[in-house]
């Protein structure tokens, strides 16, 4: 979402100087296209990393650009929800796509992006057996969503978070609904794997974000959708991780938990690194009590018929108690942004 406050005088001057360089406005139209990191911008400009680090910490100092750490990397991204940005998407859309420096660029983003996906690829092939066979036990990860997108319903989203993003797959699915979506994984492999998914279906402007559950590195009370997909079971502590998610819910905003529900299946946790086996209704309605949220709707997906050993898909839906004031007036914000 654009944001519409008025710019003053100097942030206006502050913004213009940062975009008025050739190379800094070739970085801008680069990362209109998706967060990119600092070897990234190198490969795809040519220039050195000292050079292209110069020119991007002047557009972080200028409010144009944002800066997050992933590990040992950095990857940097348009600020869309800063006041200065309202004059860099009226001149980044009036580029030429023509022009020789605007067509080179994005040939080469296009090459680093395919090179970015075998590598995804080629890592996800590894693991990939593993998750096969968990996905064969239970139903089938597009009655999962569908489900999902039915308990989601049809209420604005404005800002929304996926916690454990792994693939990214889930979030490719309900970005589209929200003005703004972030996923947060603790491993910057599945990160690449979900950067890579998410550009090749073509989902931009989606926030990639490293860290932990249990200590989750963005705004509190921001997110009016919270998810937790298929993760809790991994966790040593999954009340707490819980807890944290809460915290980062929005004034009338809803948390949704997909995970299995219990099971007596030992080789999970052998195998695939499961530490709990399954939740109940009461478990995690007694979670999310104390969490400060009401459980307002749970339902099972029984697993395919025939087979032995199965699993049973759960979603619980987590509302915040508080009252939001100021619904309408973001609604009607997202409508026009």
């Amino acid at each position: 979402m654009r944001p519409e406050q008025n710019l003053s005088m100097n942030e206006a001057l502050v913004a213009l100087r940062a975009a008025g360089e050739e190379t800094r406005l070739r970085i801008l139209a680069l990362l209109s296209a998706g967060e990119l990191s600092v070897s990234d911008l190198t490969d795809i400009l040519g220039q050195s990393q000292p050079r292209i680090s110069r020119h991007l910490k002047l557009l972080v100092e200028s409010g144009l650009v944002e800066r997050h750490r992933e590990g040992a990397w950095a990857f940097f991204r348009l600020a869309d929800r800063a006041t200065a940005t309202q004059l860099l998407h009226p001149l980044l859309d009036a580029l030429d796509g023509a022009d020789r420096h605007v067509a080179a660029d994005k040939a080469r983003l296009q090459a680093k992006r395919r090179q970015r996906a075998e590598a995804a690829q080629a890592y996800f092939a590894r693991i990939a057996p593993k998750w096969d066979e968990l996905r064969s036990l239970h139903a089938a990860e597009s009655d999962v969503e569908k489900a999902v997108a039915e308990v989601i319903g049809e209420k604005p989203v404005l800002n929304l978070i996926d916690l454990g993003t792994g693939t990214g797959r889930m979030l490719g699915r309900l970005a589209p609904l929200a003005a703004r979506a972030v996923g947060l994984d603790a491993s910057h492999a599945m990160l690449s794997v979900a950067r890579a998914n998410l550009e090749k279906s073509g989902v931009g402007r989606v926030e990639l974000r490293q860290g932990d559950i249990h200590a989750p590195p963005v705004e509190e009370n921001a997110f009016d959708l919270v998810i937790i997909h298929q993760v809790l079971h991994y966790l040593d502590d999954p009340a707490r991780a819980l807890r944290e998610a809460a915290r980062l819910v929005a004034p009338g905003g809803r948390m949704l938990i997909v995970d299995f529900a219990p099971h007596g299946l030992e080789f999970l946790r052998e195998k695939q690194a499961h530490r709990r086996l399954g939740f109940s209704h009461e478990q995690i309605g007694d979670w999310l009590e104390e969490a400060g949220l009401d459980c307002t709707l749970t339902r099972d997906l029984p697993p395919p018929a025939g087979i032995r050993d199965a699993l049973t898909v759960s979603i619980w839906l987590g509302q915040d108690r508080r009252v939001r004031t100021d619904w309408p007036l973001q609604s009607k914000n997202r409508e026009v942004a």
